[in-house]
């Protein structure tokens, strides 16, 4: 053993929880025919749900 101390290695993790997803055909080339230069298809779909779940936040509090 070289050190004792154990330190975790890398970056930490963000974006950690997944579930996987399943798109009516089309939908994947429909968001890639939208995507800014340089943004990942991934980025898009976060981005979206996260303004989903705003809106219904926002809309459950006012009821």
């Amino acid at each position: 053993m070289i050190s004792d101390i154990r330190q975790p290695v890398g970056r930490p993790k963000i974006n950690e929880e997944q579930t996987p997803a399943r798109f009516p055909a089309g939908t994947l080339a429909r968001i890639d025919s939208v995507l800014e230069a340089g943004e990942k298809r991934s980025d898009l779909i976060r981005e979206a749900i996260e303004r989903e779940i705003n809106r219904r936040e926002r809309a459950k509090a006012k009821d």
